[in-house]
């Protein structure tokens, strides 16, 4: 009968053939072991579990997995990801290295593999490692979305329950001084480094945006950021004031780099250390500066809050700000523009100082 299927040699080995939804399907039989089989009676029992596995699909009890799903790797769907952002217009420098480390943790797994118990066990390993909260759910966040796009195509049947780990209390309070960022700054090298972390305190742009910075962007007195290096994915434009236009001086003046072969050449990237290169990683050299600068443990990022902090201390209205820094939201912005007790005891001043002059 139809329904029942059937097994037929191709070449070596036995395979089935079965209906699912109207399709044949057609694969090789397999034994315990997975492996290729010859023998009747197993490729017998291969074929009737299928068709429990069909029959299963056909009542709503439970998706059937193509031959080819089976097949699929995490790093598979990874790939579809990239692919997706990259038809949307969100491939962002953040959502890339997202989707790498990502890769890295599950790439090589089977996707029918992955189950709402190993992603806890992952979990739990994780946070033993010491890693943030926020941290592991931006690496699950990128498998989620991954199996969810394999299902909308058809790919896949199932998405697995992938938890989220509550954040709360996770955003960071750091900042900078202005006395803290001109020392942090003497204590860097000057070979391009210095410039790229002063760029970063003058205007909140996070690493991955400032690294991926090119001369073309630059247009007369203004900077045009694109929105494929934003992690927003908004473009926005920065117009070249005294004090970034003096950064874009000293960058042209290094624009001209030599390249392997000994023959000079003109820099794309704005903010390199000589090379032409994008700056890369430089854990070493901040750790010297901020440790000699008597600031350990602050991070690049808390610059970004340190020019939030300023702008709203310098009475910038909060929409500019925004604009400035490249936050979408008055609720996000306000996460950053942090308050000191310093702040506190200056506002208690004035409202002292408003109180007298309306006494009298």
């Amino acid at each position: 009968m139809r329904g029942d299927g059937r097994i037929f040699p191709r070449g070596a080995w036995l395979w089935v053939s079965y209906s699912l939804r109207g399709q044949e399907i057609r694969e090789s039989a397999k034994g315990k072991d997975g492996k290729n089989t010859n023998d009747q009676a197993t490729a017998d029992k291969f074929l009737r579990a299928r068709l429990k596995e069909v029959h299963a699909d056909e009542i709503g009890a439970r998706a059937f997995e193509t031959p080819q799903s089976r097949r699929l790797t995490v790093g598979d769907l990874l790939d579809g990801l990239k692919s997706d952002y990259e038809l949307r217009g969100k491939a962002s420098p953040q959502n890339l290295s997202y989707i790498e480390t990502a890769r890295k943790d599950f790439g090589g797994q089977l996707a029918i593999s992955i189950t709402a118990e190993k992603i806890d066990q992952y979990i739990g390993e994780k946070l033993a490692e010491q890693y943030a909260p926020a941290s592991v759910n931006r690496r699950l966040q990128m498998v989620s979305q991954a199996f969810a796009l394999a299902v909308r195509r058809g790919t896949l049947s199932r998405v697995p329950f992938i938890r989220k780990l509550s954040e709360a209390g996770n955003a960071r309070q750091g900042f900078f001084s202005e006395a803290e960022i001109d020392a942090v700054l003497e204590n860097l090298p000057d070979d391009g480094l210095r410039d790229f972390v002063e760029w970063g305190a003058a205007t909140g742009q996070r690493k991955s945006e400032i690294a991926a910075l090119t001369w073309d962007m630059v247009q007369g007195n203004e900077l045009h950021i694109p929105g494929t290096i934003c992690k927003n994915g908004k473009a926005r434009v920065i117009p070249l004031g005294t004090e970034l236009a003096t950064i874009i001086e000293r960058r042209k003046k290094a624009r001209r780099v030599l390249s392997l072969d000994g023959t000079a050449q003109l820099s794309e990237t704005i903010f390199h250390r000589g090379d032409g290169q994008r700056v890369g990683d430089f854990k070493k050299s901040w750790a010297t500066a901020t440790r000699k600068a008597n600031c350990t443990g602050k991070l690049f990022h808390d610059l970004r809050r340190s020019c939030a902090r300023r702008l709203v201390a310098a009475g910038i209205p909060q929409v500019t700000a925004r604009a400035f820094t490249g936050h979408l939201t008055d609720s996000v912005f306000s996460r950053y523009a942090i308050v000191s007790s310093a702040d506190l005891l200056a506002a208690q001043t004035k409202v002292a100082e408003f109180r007298k002059a309306v006494a009298k």
